[in-house]
C-alpha cells in the first residue's frame, strides 16, 4: 500500500528563509522513546544521542556486509544508466559520481539494508513510531578532489523544502570505506542539535538542482556557526569501513574536501516518524521531486 502526499497545512513550529537569520530553542523532544525502550541501541547510546545529538556503533557491519555494500556502490557507480538518470549528482569539476538517491528502491542490497533491525530498529527506538524513508543515497568522495559540503542542518531542508514538519527524524550514515582525519569525514557540532538556525534568504527555484552540489540557500553565517561551536566544540566523525553514526536532523554538520588518495564512500539513510508525514514546503516555492524527499510514507517492515 502506498500513503500519498500529505497535503495539509499545519503550523510552521521554525520558521525560516525570511529577511534575517535567527537562533530559537528547539520544540521538540531529541529521543522520543523512553531510554530503557528495547531495540538495537545501548541505554548510553540513546542518552548520548539525547545529549550531543549523535551516537557511534563501531561495527554496524561485519566485514563481509561492508564487502557486499562496497561491491553494490562500485556497481552503481559504474553503471552509465545509473549515471545518466537524474538521480545520479557529479561533481562540478571532476564530473565524477557524488551522489545515488533513492538507492533502496533501485537496488535491493540496500532495500535489505533499510529493513535491517538493526538500521530500522534504531530509528524506531530514536523516533518513537513507525518509520518511513524520507531519503536514501550513497556519497561517494573520490579520493584527489572531491568536494566537501558546507555546514547546514537537514532540517531546515527538510522543513523548508520538503515541508517536514517537526524535527523527528535520524539518519544514519554507515561507513564502507574507512573514513579518516583526512578523506573529507564528517563534522558535526555537538549540541548544535538543541538550537534551530532560521536561516536568511529566499528559496530558488528548483533549488535542489544546485543544492545538491553546492548548498547556498539554507545556509549559516560564519557567526551562527562560531557561536554553536563555542560551547563544546566541533568532533571529527572517523570509523572503519562497516561503522555507522545516527545523528538528529537538526545538527549542525559538514564536510571538508577529500585531496588524498583515499576514497570516502558511506550509504546515508533518513528515516522520518509516520506521526511527521510531510505537508506542503514551508519556504520553497515547490516540492522537491520524490528521490530527494519521499511522499509515500508506507512504514518499513
Amino acid at each position: 500500500m502506498t500513503t500519498l502526499y500529505n497535503h495539509r497545512r499545519t503550523t510552521d513550529l521554525y520558521p525560516t528563509r525570511g529577511t534575517t537569520e535567527a537562533m530559537t530553542p528547539r520544540r521538540d523532544p531529541v529521543v522520543w522513546s523512553a531510554p530503557d525502550t528495547p531495540g538495537p541501541l545501548t541505554r548510553a547510546g540513546l542518552l548520548d544521542f539525547e545529549h550531543t545529538g549523535f551516537t557511534t556503533v563501531d561495527a554496524l557491519l561485519d566485514p563481509d556486509e561492508v564487502a557486499l555494500h562496497r561491491a553494490e556502490l562500485d556497481r552503481l557507480v559504474r553503471d552509465p544508466a545509473v549515471r545518466a538518470d537524474e538521480r545520479a549528482v557529479v561533481e562540478p569539476t571532476s564530473r565524477a559520481i557524488r551522489s545515488v538517491f533513492e538507492v533502496h528502491r533501485t537496488s535491493e542490497v540496500f532495500a535489505s539494508l533499510v529493513r535491517d533491525e538493526r538500521v530500522v530498529g534504531a530509528a524506531r527506538q530514536i523516533l518513537g513510531s513507525d518509520v518511513y524513508v524520507h531519503q536514501s543515497r550513497i556519497n561517494v568522495k573520490p579520493g584527489f578532489g572531491a568536494s566537501g559540503f558546507y555546514w547546514h542542518s537537514d532540517f531546515e531542508t527538510w522543513h523548508a523544502e520538503d515541508g517536514l514538519p517537526r524535527m523527528r527524524a535520524v539518519s544514519v550514515s554507515i561507513a564502507l570505506t574507512d573514513n579518516h582525519a583526512t578523506n573529507g569525514s564528517l563534522m558535526i557540532i555537538p549540541g548544535s542539535h538543541r538550537t534551530f538556525l532560521s536561516c536568511a534568504g529566499e528559496t530558488p527555484e528548483d533549488n535542489y538542482k544546485k543544492s545538491l552540489r553546492t548548498q547556498e540557500a539554507g545556509t549559516p553565517s560564519n557567526e551562527a556557526i562560531t557561536a554553536l561551536s563555542e560551547p563544546n566544540g566541533i568532533r571529527l566523525i572517523t570509523g572503519r569501513a562497516g561503522s555507522a553514526t545516527w545523528f538528529d536532523c537538526n545538527c549542525m554538520h559538514g564536510s571538508g574536501d577529500n585531496i588524498t588518495p583515499y576514497p570516502r564512500s558511506n550509504v546515508f539513510i533518513v528515516f522520518n516518524s509516520v506521526e511527521n508525514t510531510a505537508v506542503e514546503p514551508f519556504a520553497a516555492p515547490a516540492r522537491r521531486p520524490a528521490f530527494v524527499g519521499a511522499r509515500d510514507f508506507t512504514p518499513v517492515r
